[in-house]
């Protein structure tokens, strides 16, 4: 069992994940530059911002709910969400309109999630230790879970999404991007664990191998200061 503060990347020293830091590295480069010359805030800035709104102060209803895609259809959709005094839960779309390609609770609550992200850097790592070929590297189900190289324990992959979830994915059905608040399913859940956050964007999809899998969030153009959140997908033998 690695350590608490161990590298999730400590065990995997092959070329498909070479190829895929050489990429975040190049990203995190380009956003250094960015950031000196100034811009104003993007996706992963207002959802910093999040535990001083409230369900009346709702981003969606500020960037609205456009038609045709802002981005490139080839971009991937990625979502973060989860009630405050619950725990962050991952979906990830090919397209916003269809049902998610993978879906996954992490083990780490809101809270948790909110101090990782005080770093401009963000980098949550989820680890496979399955041995087959058979599955593409998304479709595995038991996953070890890091995020900034501390690990957090491990979780496994819906198969199929809860009604909280399928709640979130059809009230953002329409938003391409963004941060905010939504109403909870039921007034009790609300009560119970809080509003319910999310911060949906655009990811660019890198991958490796079979084995090895990135994604690495789009900022907003006109948004680049410098914020990076990529998320990668590891399968270990």
């Amino acid at each position: 069992m690695p350590s608490v503060h161990s590298s999730p990347f400590h065990q995997m020293e092959n070329p498909s994940l070479i190829s895929l830091l050489q990429h975040t590295t190049n990203r995190e480069k380009r956003s250094k530059t960015r950031s000196s010359t100034g811009g104003g805030g993007g996706i992963f800035r207002m959802f910093k911002l999040l535990p001083m709104l409230t369900s009346g102060c709702k981003m969606v209803a500020l960037l609205g709910r456009p038609r045709k895609p802002l981005l490139p259809d080839h971009a991937t959709t990625g979502t973060l969400f989860g009630h405050r005094r619950g725990r962050v839960s991952l979906a990830i779309q090919e397209d916003p309109h269809r049902l998610p390609i993978f879906v996954i609770e992490l083990p780490m609550s809101s809270t948790a999630f909110q101090k990782e992200m005080a770093s401009d850097i963000v980098r949550l790592s989820l680890e496979s230790e399955t041995k087959t070929h058979k599955k593409k590297v998304l479709e595995e189900f038991v996953w070890g879970v890091y995020c900034n190289g501390r690990k957090y324990g491990y979780s496994i992959r819906r198969k199929n999404m809860t009604d909280d979830e399928l709640h979130v994915m059809q009230s953002l059905r329409g938003v391409s991007m963004g941060a905010g608040v939504l109403p909870a399913l039921t007034e009790k859940e609300s009560a119970v664990d809080g509003e319910l956050t999310y911060m949906r964007a655009r990811f660019d999809r890198v991958v490796g191998s079979k084995d090895s899998e990135a994604f690495h969030m789009i900022n907003p153009e006109g948004a680049e200061d410098g914020q990076e959140l990529s998320i990668f997908f590891v399968r270990i033998h």
